[in-house]
């Protein structure tokens, strides 16, 4: 099993940047991919990004590709979500999540979660 603890969240205005991380502990972090997901006030759990095993895969979601960048470093069992010219839009607790196989843009599909960070952009 694996432990995630997300950080980094804040308030920023529109344009700004923000690095959330992820700090996993328990089994060896390169044995699972990791993603972001985001949830706003009313709204169902939305896929955001993931990474394979090594690093050598990602994905976006449309809605954040080109503004934002997943990564990881093994070394340091840490994950990380560098968001830039942020959007009121992307306003949402973000929650990282593994499992030990890629299981696409399903956040139902994903066994292991964080406790969310909040990220606020304001207008």
């Amino acid at each position: 099993q694996v432990q995630l603890v997300e950080s980094g969240g804040g308030l920023v205005q529109a344009g700004g940047s923000l690095r959330l991380s992820c700090a996993a502990s328990g089994r060896s972090f390169s044995s699972y991919v990791m993603a972001w997901f985001r949830q706003a006030p009313g709204k169902e759990r939305e896929f955001v990004a993931a990474i394979s095993y090594s690093g050598g895969r990602t994905y976006y979601a449309d809605s954040v590709k080109g503004r934002c960048t997943i990564s990881r470093d093994n070394a340091k069992n840490t994950g990380y979500l560098q968001m830039n010219s942020l959007k009121p839009e992307d306003t949402a607790v973000y929650y990282c999540a593994a499992d030990g196989i890629y299981r696409g843009r399903n956040y139902y599909e994903y066994g292991y979660w964080g406790q969310g960070t909040q990220v606020t952009v304001s207008s």
